[in-house]
């Protein structure tokens, strides 16, 4: 891939559903002198808080920062002009995107859910499987978005839609909610990891959960690979234990020791079966490697259609908890979009990212655990079946070698077909002597390519 391109990639890459443009997008791009930067594309709460935060329908919605945050990539890191990167975009919603299996099937299982906010003569709905759906309001809205930045979409008629979408719906939008959002651009946390660093988002993004339990498998190895798992699943639940402090301070979350069982099942629990991101990897030959996440939170996120737009909105204040990370106007929630960069001893880069919403965290502690611990390949690390920790219960790919292992030791062990969409499917791309490369899981839905 050409220099300079890997930044232009993320921003290029819409999601095939319209979805994507009311949600938010989280990166770490490591530059070509080996700094890396963070951005931070998500958005907060109305000012105004409505009577009642609910998982979906307006008073769900949060201000969408996909958006400013394509443009604050594009302001630093970009090569292209904005007609060039958002062409391919612009031509497929005009043109049609064929609906495969998954998405209708995600359309009939949300079909009530979209009507009932606003989407009932969305094209969508009447598109089967296999049928062509055309997309010609999103292809207005990218076109404008290429001529005339981000104005375009946080004021005037685009602006006036959302607010009106919401409203209708429930939540409390406002005109000057969109106007003063600003994405934000903090350093990343790093942790030692094999003599290296791990660099992760920093909060509100959940990503700290994941600096949290690799901090732990730095200070307590060499693990053993016979019953690594079991301490995987004991770490990823104790760092989730702190998901309602994820907010606040890194340094003071990662001097925080987790209370890890060597032996048997805590039976904590934590983390959730929320679902639903697309994540993109690059890297290109000038040394930029980027990590990246973009989500609306869950099927078709809040369900508010907005059809002068052709979108639906997310519902991120269903990420609201308790504690720290209690709901309230004008608060950004803990995020569940934790994108991840590894510099290896030698400073190579390595960014890494999956959807999975809580199963983020965990599948990547898998994987990069599995590197170090197991000495596997990222391709086999990647390859190899996982668990997931959900609700208290450990779901696991059929055929996982610790299945047994984790049984006799506590955990509450349920089956699940290999390849089942809560394992995730990362995207790696990185940087070696030999150049750039990638590797794209088997499960759901992930392309490879190079330019």
């Amino acid at each position: 891939m050409d220099a300079a391109i890997a930044a232009q990639a993320v921003i290029a890459v819409v999601m095939p559903h319209a979805a994507g443009l009311g949600g938010d997008l989280l990166a770490l791009v490591r530059q070509g002198d080996g700094s890396v930067h963070a951005v931070n594309g998500t958005g907060c709460t109305p000012a105004t808080a409505p009577g009642l935060y609910a998982t979906d329908g307006g008073s769900s919605v949060t201000v969408p920062g996909i958006v400013d945050g394509w443009f604050v990539l594009h302001r630093r890191w970009g090569r292209l002009p904005l007609e060039e990167v958002f062409g391919d975009a612009i031509a497929c919603a005009d043109t049609g995107y064929v609906v495969d299996a998954g998405l209708a099937a995600a359309v009939r299982a949300q079909r009530h859910r979209i009507t009932r906010y606003g989407g009932a003569d969305w094209p969508l709905l009447a598109t089967s499987d296999g049928g062509l759906w055309r997309q010609h309001e999103l292809a207005r809205l990218l076109a404008t978005l290429a001529a005339d930045g981000p104005g375009a979409f946080y004021a005037g008629p685009a602006a006036q839609a959302l607010v009106d979408a919401v409203g209708r719906t429930g939540g409390t939008l406002a005109l000057s909610d969109l106007a003063s959002h600003r994405s934000e651009e903090p350093g990343p946390v790093e942790t030692p990891w094999n003599g290296g660093r791990l660099l992760v988002q920093p909060p509100a993004s959940q990503g700290i959960l994941l600096a949290m339990a690799a901090r732990w498998v730095e200070d307590a190895s060499p693990l053993p690979a016979a019953g690594l798992d079991h301490l995987l699943v004991e770490a990823t639940e104790a760092a989730f234990a702190h998901r309602s402090d994820a907010g606040g301070d890194p340094a003071a979350l990662l001097d925080r020791g987790l209370d890890v069982d060597r032996v048997r099942a805590g039976g904590r629990g934590g983390p959730r079966a929320y679902l639903h991101t697309a994540g993109v990897a690059v890297a290109d030959s000038g040394g930029m490697v980027v990590s990246s996440l973009v989500s609306v939170f869950d099927d078709f996120g809040s369900a508010v259609f907005v059809p002068e737009l052709g979108i639906v909105l997310n519902n991120r204040a269903a990420g609201f908890t308790d504690g720290a990370n209690a709901a309230g106007p004008g608060r950004r929630p803990v995020h569940t979009l934790a994108p991840a960069m590894l510099l290896d001893a030698g400073g190579h880069p390595l960014a890494l990212a999956t959807p999975g919403a809580d199963g983020q965290v965990q599948t990547i502690l898998q994987v990069l655990a599995r590197m170090r611990c197991g000495g596997l390949s990222l391709h086999d690390a990647v390859a190899a079946l996982r668990w997931r920790s959900e609700g208290g219960r450990l779901l696991i790919e059929e055929g996982h070698p610790a299945t047994a292992d984790l049984a006799g030791r506590g955990h509450d062990v349920v089956p699940r077909t290999a390849g089942d969409d809560v394992f995730g499917a990362v995207v790696a791309a990185g940087l070696d002597a030999a150049g750039p490369y990638a590797v794209g899981d088997w499960r759901r839905n992930v392309a490879e390519g190079a330019a």
